[in-house]
């Protein structure tokens, strides 16, 4: 038996990632991408947060208009009289990257 709110899902990465440490010295690293839709033709924006060292990682390898795999836990949050869907991601693995990485830790 699977859990309902388990997703795997390949994304575009939107914006850049942006860390944030949280109580007790916990890295946070949140950004929104893009889920492609083919079949209605719209497109479909979520935030995903990422924990610990995965957080690190994807700060070093992840950039704009990279394409990533990602399985995580869906959720909804409720802020200012809005839902917003986020996925709390547990693994990532490259997809499709672009290869201008110019100051990438070697």
């Amino acid at each position: 038996m699977t859990d309902t709110n388990y997703i795997g899902c390949i994304v575009k990465v939107l914006e850049t990632p942006k860390q944030k440490v949280v109580k007790n010295n916990t890295f946070t690293t949140q950004f929104r991408v893009q889920l492609p839709q083919t079949r209605n033709r719209s497109t479909t924006i979520v935030r995903l947060s990422f924990w610990g060292n995965l957080a690190r990682d994807v700060l070093d390898y992840y950039k704009t208009t990279d394409y990533i795999i990602i399985e995580g836990y869906v959720s909804l949050s409720k802020r200012k009289k809005s839902k917003k869907v986020e996925i709390t991601v547990l693994k990532v693995y490259p997809f499709f990257l672009t290869f201008n990485r110019a100051n990438r830790k070697i």
